[in-house]
């Protein structure tokens, strides 16, 4: 069985250390799918903001990230009882597409596989530090440009 860390370390089970990643196929797939992703968040997001007239709450983004949970849920299913995603679809669609459009459904994907693997100490501890770290280094990001554009 392949090892959760391996297959988490780009974001899709298709990953075989054994085998070559890095070819320009592969990337040229991943690439169209971020340009995809990334250009359908923009209209989702700003479509869904727009919808709610919301000025003071984020609507956009958290439509955006339920919608890539939604679909990489279905997606993970799918490519886990059948061979119809082939390990180029997933590379187009989990990281490519998914992964421009959100991060988060690969974040929700990743904590549930973990679970679902008996891995609830993991689970738990990805969540933390994504919450806790993520909002630190946001916190320090911030803090270090203040220090150098003050």
């Amino acid at each position: 069985m392949e090892s959760t860390l391996n297959r988490f370390v780009l974001m899709t089970p298709a990953f075989h250390p054994n085998r070559d990643f890095l070819t320009l196929e592969k990337i040229f797939l991943i690439g169209t799918g971020g340009f995809i992703g990334a250009v359908m968040r923009y209209l989702v997001g700003n479509a869904a903001q727009s919808w709610s007239k919301s000025q003071n709450f984020p609507i956009g983004t958290l439509i955006v990230n339920l919608i890539g949970c939604l679909v990489i849920g279905f997606l993970s299913h799918v490519g886990e009882n059948s061979r119809v995603i082939t390990p180029e679809a997933r590379s187009f669609l989990f990281i490519g597409i998914l992964g421009a459009f959100t991060t988060f459904s690969t974040f929700s994907n990743e904590t549930v596989n973990l679970f679902r693997e008996g891995q609830g100490f993991y689970s738990a501890l990805n969540i933390a530090a994504h919450i806790f770290i993520g909002l630190a280094a946001v916190w320090v990001g911030r803090q270090a440009a203040l220090m150098i554009w003050r």
